[in-house]
């Protein structure tokens, strides 16, 4: 019992290694930006996904302090 036990952890372990193609990983050829795709996580239930939408916001409100302080000039 114990031996088939052993083998079968093992067996496991092995299937659920590295995948042989990345299928599940982003193609070059990707249609969405990060920002895209940032968004969409951003509005999902995933717990702490609000944070990003909130990073976002940060991100936006600081651009565009740098934008006016930009076109002030001396």
């Amino acid at each position: 019992m114990r031996t088939s036990f052993i083998l079968l952890s093992a067996l496991l372990c092995v299937a659920c290694g590295k995948p042989a193609s990345d299928e599940g990983a982003a193609s070059p050829g990707d249609t969405l930006t990060e920002r895209q795709r940032d968004s969409m996580l951003a509005q999902s239930r995933i717990p702490g996904a609000r944070a990003v939408g909130t990073a976002h916001n940060a991100a936006d409100s600081a651009s565009a302090r740098v934008r006016i302080a930009d076109t002030i000039g001396p």
